[in-house]
């Protein structure tokens, strides 16, 4: 019994490292000014499968969440939902809001940011301005060099397609299949 007790807890205090410390674009902006990070805002649909799977699998995957805690200040932000968002100098709310009652429109912020798929993440540098996006339901050995890159500020050093693949052979994955 003592073993099973012991066993659990280790899983749970396991499993909350691996959670990612979301937080609001206000609150991510805030905390920027205290202590400049990169910002990675998720773009999500509360509808999507796609965007749980990911929360799921590779959001909450041990080796993506602590590149996220260290390194990012993570923001979930609903494509379609009511936030208001005070960014750039822009107020951006979302006027076609029809709640849990209907289909709302694309948030303004969303539409700021060229977001056309849900999922999409975009990476912001420590002064807001963007340095990539990616698009779609990826897992987290997809996602991996990405963040690693951007943390690292490779991604500075990385101007051509061959460069890239140079980079992608020396990467070395934590994630196995």
């Amino acid at each position: 019994m003592k073993k099973l007790l012991l066993l659990t807890l280790c899983l749970i205090q396991v499993s909350g490292f691996a959670q990612v410390r979301w937080m609001t674009m206000a609150q991510a902006l805030a905390a920027q000014k205290k202590e400049p990070r990169k910002i990675l805002i998720d773009f999500y649909g509360d509808g999507y499968a796609s965007c749980k799977e990911m929360d799921k699998a590779t959001f909450n995957h041990p080796e993506i969440a602590k590149i996220i805690n260290e390194h990012f200040y993570a923001v979930k932000f609903e494509s379609d939902g009511n936030e208001t968002v005070n960014f750039a100098g822009h107020t951006f709310t979302n006027p076609d809001y029809k709640g849990k009652k209907g289909k709302s429109g694309l948030h303004q912020f969303s539409k700021y940011m060229n977001i056309n798929i849900i999922p999409t993440m975009v990476f912001l540098d420590e002064k807001d301005e963007p340095i990539t996006s990616l698009s779609g339901a990826l897992k987290a050995k997809e996602v991996e060099p990405y963040f690693t890159m951007i943390a690292n500020n490779e991604y500075k050093t990385i101007k051509t397609r061959k460069s890239w693949e140079s980079y992608q052979k020396k990467f070395k994955s934590k994630i196995k299949d």
